[in-house]
């Protein structure tokens, strides 16, 4: 009896590491968890001085040195943030419609966008033109924009990745494709972590070729998450809160790309902090832990890569929000970013066609003075108060309705309530219109 139940031990054991050895985890879902990092003490840990924090994607419409707004393009030079601008789609044309050929001008009107707003340009390496994805040389069918690169196309797309690079010195921050677009498994109901990997250490070692100081980082893995109660159609997950739980599929990609990526320089990721299921009954703030919670669970992979989250998003469809309850729930959104120990977060700009009435857009329509917007302001005011290195500094609020983030001379309080609210902090009463933002000096 003694030899069948030995045996039978050494046969699970052996079934459980063939499991974890093929696909990474352990039967039943079990999977050796990062332990998350503590809340961070000063904004960015681990990211050098100069690093891009707080700033936005440019997206389909967008400011234009030819076209403006004038308005918009001073205000954001005013207070300059970090902006990203893809390589092909969102309003940039094919940059190389065949072999060799190539086509920069929108993609040169965009830099010279970012360069005019003095802000610091990041590229994101996504999409990829038609003929290195099965399309005819010299088309594009922005339809099949989310395609994969083909595997026979990898050296092709990180040369192009080179040529951009060339093509544009002063861009040190390089992020690699975009929430895995293409790349899924569907065999096996999982990303196909493998291919991107391949694609990522093509372009990351090409670009380091062209300069070794180029910052690059990926994979930027969407971070889908499931409302509390509700399972995934993924294996159990790792990391839960009160705001629901993570895809493990999502993690896993992420845990493969972190064990077998050549290099890196930051780890890029996005998502919504409300859950995939449409209708599911979570609070907006509540909801926000996730941000902080993600983060330190990155952050536990590897202390020394700074946390950067390409996009970011709170609002449901047809919210009905007022433009004060937008802007506390992103206030908050930046707070958990920043005390989660993040070093980076772009705002996924909304810009209509005629931003006249564009709810969260950063700038208004040319007809209402094409301005900056409260949307805008807030994303400077934590780039100003709040960049990398600033000292954090517990600053207790005695209403839980109000939510505090301070440095030593500065903070900003927020209202979360739909009632004025008051709250003592540092000694003082401090009184809160319905959802108000309020910075002020300590």
């Amino acid at each position: 009896m003694f030899l069948v139940a030995l045996v039978a031990a050494l046969a699970g054991v052996l079934t459980s590491l063939t499991v974890l050895a093929v696909t990474g985890r352990l039967p039943g879902g079990g999977a050796p968890a990062a332990a998350p990092a503590a809340p961070a003490s000063r904004v960015a840990p681990g990211a050098p001085a100069g690093w891009p924090a707080w700033g936005f994607t440019h997206t389909q419409n967008s400011v234009d040195p030819r076209s403006g707004p004038a308005q918009a393009l001073a205000d954001i030079g005013s207070q300059p943030v970090p902006q990203a601008v893809p390589i092909m789609g969102w309003g940039v044309d094919n940059p190389e419609p065949r072999k060799g050929g190539y086509n920069w001008g929108t993609l040169d009107r965009r830099m010279q966008a970012v360069r005019q707003t003095r802000g610091v340009p990041v590229v994101t390496l996504c999409c990829s033109p038609d003929w290195m994805k099965g399309g005819a040389p010299g088309t594009t069918d922005w339809s099949k924009l989310e395609k994969p690169v083909d595997r026979a196309h990898f050296d092709d797309f990180a040369a192009l990745a080179a040529e951009v690079a060339r093509r544009y010195p002063d861009v040190r921050y390089y992020a690699v494709w975009n929430e895995f677009k293409g790349f899924w498994n569907q065999a096996a109901n999982r990303w196909d972590y493998e291919g991107y990997t391949d694609l990522y250490n093509k372009v990351y070692a090409a670009l380091k070729k062209v300069d070794s100081d180029i910052r690059v980082g990926g994979p930027y893995m969407v971070l889908n998450s499931s409302a509390p109660g509700v399972q995934s159609s993924g294996p159990p997950s790792e990391l839960a809160g009160p705001w629901g739980s993570m895809d493990q599929r999502d993690l896993d990609a992420l845990k493969y790309w972190y064990a077998h990526k050549k290099g890196a320089d930051f780890l890029a990721v996005d998502g919504a902090s409300l859950p995939q299921q449409p209708g599911a009954r979570v609070d907006e703030f509540t909801a926000l832990r996730k941000f902080s919670d993600a983060t330190r669970w990155l952050r536990g992979l590897d202390g020394g890569l700074p946390v950067w989250w390409a996009e970011w998003y709170v609002e449901p469809a047809a919210s009905g929000w007022t433009d004060e309850h937008r802007g506390a729930v992103q206030a908050v959104a930046m707070m958990e970013f920043i005390e989660g120990g993040a070093s980076s977060a772009f705002y996924w700009n909304p810009q209509g066609a005629d931003a006249n009435d564009c709810a969260g857009c950063l700038w208004y329509g040319s007809a209402h003075g094409g301005g900056g917007t409260p949307t805008l302001q807030n994303l400077q005011s934590f780039g100003r108060w709040f960049p990398p290195g600033t000292p954090l500094v517990r600053a207790r609020s005695s209403n839980p309705a109000v939510r505090v983030l301070a440095q030593p001379h500065r903070m900003v309080a927020v209202n979360t309530s739909a009632q004025a609210a008051s709250a003592r902090i540092d000694g003082a009463t401090l009184t809160l219109a319905p959802y108000e933002v309020k910075w002020a000096a300590r």
